[in-house]
């Protein structure tokens, strides 16, 4: 995203180039124009320059925002793990909404055998692996392995963290059917999780990305009236108003 300092430099150029364009028009010596537009070439070279400084400083700033916000969820992931399996509700309290809700059957999270691998590593070894994939941005080798520990602990203190991060790694590869099935077994199965408010705006937003509108809309909304004041409800408001603007609901 450029600077407005970049914005006010290229409108000004803009400004030069057409102030050039009509001297061009009448007797202007063509040395002196030659020479005013070898300086603005050389001024927009530099600010091309400076455009892709300010674009890679950006990307650096959302990676490492992203690395921090993933360490912060592994380490609660740990420690809630640590804690054995209370932290798994199965009495759903809160029905999905009906935009949320699918007649179909939500497909298991994980239909493969056991993994070896994953159930020699202990549990807790085999998420910190998976999820290991999932800090360094391999979101394919990140869903293998998901899919690997929740064989091997279907029923594990960390499964439901796992069907919400394969979601996620689903998510952001934009394979959004992947993901909404992932989001919908996580809030089928354990409602009152502290993944629940994530899972629940992570199945708006893949239905919106399904164009889905209209349960998209009915989901969101749903995030706001259970967790009002929260930053899901912030973010399903925000794309809620994006959806307005677009004439998507």
């Amino acid at each position: 995203m450029a600077s407005p300092l970049v914005h006010a430099q290229r409108a000004s150029l803009a400004d030069r180039v057409a102030a050039l364009e009509a001297r061009a028009a009448g007797d202007q010596n063509p040395t002196e124009l030659v020479n005013q537009v070898t300086q603005l070439s050389a001024e927009v070279q530099s600010l091309r320059g400076q455009i892709e400084e300010l674009q890679q400083q950006l990307e650096q700033a959302r990676q490492s925002q992203r690395a921090q916000y993933l360490d912060l969820s592994g380490r609660l992931d740990r420690l809630e793990g640590s804690g054995g399996g209370a932290a798994a509700n199965t009495a759903p309290s809160n029905p999905a909404p009906d935009g949320a809700r699918d007649d179909s059957p939500a497909p298991a999270p994980a239909t493969r055998p056991a993994a070896p691998v994953a159930a020699a590593q202990g549990e807790q070894g085999a998420y910190d692996n998976a999820f290991d994939a999932l800090k360094t941005g391999d979101y394919a080798e990140a869903a293998r392995r998901l899919r690997d520990f929740l064989a091997a602990y279907p029923d594990g203190a960390l499964a439901p963290n796992a069907i919400y991060w394969l979601g996620e790694s689903y998510y952001v590869t934009q394979n959004y059917q992947l993901a909404s099935a992932q989001f919908r077994a996580l809030l089928d199965r354990y409602p009152n999780h502290d993944k629940a408010p994530g899972a629940l705006l992570k199945l708006g937003l893949t239905q919106y990305g399904l164009r889905q509108y209209d349960a998209a809309d009915a989901t969101l909304r749903a995030v706001m009236r259970r967790y009002p004041g929260t930053d899901v409800a912030r973010i399903a408001d925000d794309r809620l108003r994006a959806m307005q603007l677009a004439g998507n609901r």
